[in-house]
């Protein structure tokens, strides 16, 4: 059973969250739409939508989403289910958002392959407004949003926010699963800005 606890130096812990590894990234804040049919995870939302509880995303870092559990990077991020659709392909379709990011202490894969994992919450990072320096990387973000649909068409916008912006465009832009992962695991929002600035460039997206 999924349970909240804190350790004496105040992190706050999680024992037993059970884990959906994916080939994508998703930042607190962010949104992503899941379609689900494997009963490893048909059952892991069945036990969230009774007790309330989220669940965890992570990167896999070797082996596939579906048959035999993979391997994952051990930081990933705490989610909350926002939305349930029974399709009519069999499938359920969910929506979830980002709540805080996690890092992987220990992991049991359960009989049916189910990755349960004890974890630590990390500190939610400090908000910072965003310089001017960055406000083309904002137009650039603007752009892509006008033609997204959902869910990112629901989520609260906060352009003046350093670490909303650089977690957006860390999900969007088409960089690496590793850069992005390497930008998951920073805590410091102008630093992944900067880094992001520089990928930006590269990619011919923002002129100097």
């Amino acid at each position: 059973m999924t349970s909240l606890i804190t350790t004496t130096d105040n992190i706050s812990a999680i024992k037993n969250l059970p884990l959906f590894p994916l080939k994508s990234i998703l930042f607190p804040d962010g949104a992503i739409t899941l379609k689900v049919f494997e009963p490893r995870y048909l059952d892991m939302l069945t036990e969230c939508e009774k007790t309330g509880a989220g669940f965890g995303i992570c990167l896999i870092s070797e082996g596939s989403e579906v048959g035999v559990a993979p391997e994952i990077y051990p930081m990933g991020t705490l989610v909350e289910i926002t939305f349930w659709e029974h399709r009519k392909d069999g499938l359920l379709g969910i929506s979830v958002q980002g709540k805080q990011k996690f890092k992987v202490i220990n992991k049991q894969v359960q009989k049916n392959e189910l990755i349960l994992a004890d974890v630590e919450l990390q500190p939610q990072e400090t908000i910072v407004v965003l310089p001017e320096q960055y406000q083309s990387m904002v137009n650039v973000l603007k752009k892509i949003f006008a033609v997204l649909q959902h869910p990112y068409i629901t989520l609260p916008k906060k352009y003046d926010d350093a670490s909303w912006v650089g977690s957006r465009l860390s999900e969007l832009l088409p960089l690496s699963m590793v850069k992005k992962q390497q930008l998951l695991e920073l805590n410091e929002p102008m630093g992944r800005l900067a880094m992001l600035y520089d990928e930006m460039l590269s990619l011919g997206m923002l002129s100097e």
